[in-house]
């Protein structure tokens, strides 16, 4: 799957989005799409990085610290 597929992807869902709000105006999108993809995104990497933090952080392209808070946030760790 590339870049362009991923985005394709989030494009059509976001346009089902809106078509399913029926003209009602939607508020604070950005954190919403923040919480909807971060979690799928740890979830998918933890598991490729076969739960290795460092590697998934590296993956990620952020601080390890950064991904366990982020783990912990999600309750995807204890």
């Amino acid at each position: 799957m590339s870049r362009k597929h991923i985005e394709e992807c989030i494009r059509d869902s976001l346009e089902a989005y809106f078509k399913d709000l029926r003209g009602v105006e939607p508020t604070a999108m950005y954190e919403m799409m923040l919480k909807v993809t971060e979690r799928p995104l740890l979830d998918v990497v933890m598991k490729q990085a076969d739960g290795n933090q460092s590697k998934a952080a590296e993956w990620l392209g952020i601080n390890r610290n950064t991904l366990r808070r982020k783990l912990l946030d999600h309750k995807m760790i204890k």
